[in-house]
């Protein structure tokens, strides 16, 4: 199928090479093309340029994009889109006072979802999961990762990335696929029954789950939430060596509370992202400046649970390449609608629309590494895109905030 758009009132991010992730000053720069054309054959990108210079396509359809936008679409690095129920409990407790902290203390939080979780069958995880899809496709996600992390057992674990699977190869409802990569988050939080016998349950995450994901092939990355009261760097660096002799790159959580010395450790060990960033010290952007790890900050998840957010400016003054991404999960980031993030890179981070969208776009795909496929209008990237109408530019995105004014989104070429 080819598909021809043309008299585009803007194509936004147009890039001839994506093959670095955006730093420093190179964040504020958003390319674009007025007036322009964007041809598409076989889900790809084929041409595009200026209507100024346009000559005839070969196209079997053409639309006319009068007074409309086109970027390409949003990618979302980090998820934990596969739960099994809610956690509306706990945002009452929040309310009335309690931390995160005292509410995983008691068996809430992530205890809670795994809780939940093992009671429900695949099937039923995988049709809920499925309608979470669905939503975050319609605002513009067109790639994204899933974790596990809410099985905490070698049983529930497995079911959760099997889940993901299924998503990989059946798409949404309406069948749109989009790329997902699965990523392996047993070391989420320590099950009740190891509180105390840490090593046991470490045992069982590189004895045990890692050899049986290994063998079904169901994950891309593996993870650890090294944090106080959660993994130590030592135990983070276990289990993601581990992960590496299976095949698995890394992607931590690290600094949302506090700064271990993880994102160090994580980076010379050559995880692909390392992802919360609230809390930052000067020996933290000293390890990011200039690394191939991308920072990636969570700006929903600051928001639900009142929490500083990351430094993304002062990151990228010291030349990290910085990224954003939902944080979709039950505990603290009920959403995962990257329009809301965009709005609160905005307001609440003081990003430019132009740094706040190539952290979305170009950088989130280095994260995710699909940045060959997506995140920019490039010549032979997969045609996954945002359409707007009756906009001045991307600034009406986030300032519209809380709303979804995507027009339509294509994935392959498609309209969905």
């Amino acid at each position: 199928m080819s598909i021809l758009f043309t008299n585009i009132k803007e194509l936004v991010q147009v890039r001839k090479s994506t093959t670095e992730p955006l730093r420093g000053k190179e964040m504020d720069d958003l390319p674009s093309i007025k007036n322009a054309y964007l041809w598409l054959e076989d889900g790809l990108i084929k041409d595009y340029g200026s209507m100024d210079d346009f000559l005839p396509h070969p196209a079997e359809e053409v639309y006319d994009c009068t007074d409309k936008i086109i970027t390409p679409g949003y990618v979302d690095s980090h998820t934990h889109l596969v739960f099994a129920a809610t956690r509306e409990r706990e945002f009452e407790d929040r309310i009335h006072g309690l931390t995160y902290e005292e509410i995983a203390a008691r068996g809430g939080g992530i205890l809670n979802s795994a809780a939940s979780l093992e009671k429900m069958t695949e099937d039923e995880l995988y049709e809920q999961a499925r309608l979470r899809l669905d939503n975050v496709v319609a605002q513009g996600t067109t790639a994204i990762e899933i974790k596990s992390g809410y099985g905490l057992s070698v049983e529930s674990e497995l079911k959760i990335l099997r889940v993901v699977s299924r998503l990989k190869k059946s798409g949404t409802s309406n069948n749109c696929i989009i790329p997902i990569k699965a990523t392996f988050l047993g070391a989420h939080a320590f099950p009740v029954k190891y509180k105390e016998n840490r090593e046991e349950y470490i045992k069982l995450i590189i004895e045990e789950m890692l050899p049986k994901i290994a063998e079904e092939q169901l994950a891309d990355y593996v993870d650890v939430f090294c944090e106080k009261n959660y993994f130590t760097v030592d135990e983070m660096l276990r289990i993601i060596e581990a992960g590496s002799a299976y095949g698995l790159k890394s992607k931590v959580h690290v600094n949302q509370f506090t700064s271990l010395g993880a994102i160090d450790a994580a980076v010379k060990a050559g995880a692909v992202s390392v992802d919360h960033l609230e809390v930052m010290g000067n020996e933290d952007f000293t390890a990011l400046s200039g690394a191939k790890t991308i920072a990636t900050a969570l700006p929903s998840c600051s928001f639900f649970l009142g929490l500083d957010y990351a430094p993304v400016n002062e990151m990228i003054d010291q030349n990290v390449a910085v990224s954003l991404a939902s944080d979709y999960n039950p505990g603290s980031t009920p959403s995962g609608n990257l329009n809301f993030v965009f709005s609160l890179a905005c307001i609440k981070m003081r990003m430019t629309p132009q740094r706040a969208f190539n952290a979305l776009t170009v950088n989130a795909a280095h994260a995710l590494e699909v940045h060959d496929e997506l995140g920019s209008i490039t010549i032979g990237k997969r045609a996954n895109l945002m359409v707007f109408k009756n906009i001045d530019g991307i600034a009406a995105i986030p300032y519209n905030f809380g709303q979804v004014i995507i027009d339509q989104v294509v994935v392959d070429g498609e309209f969905i």
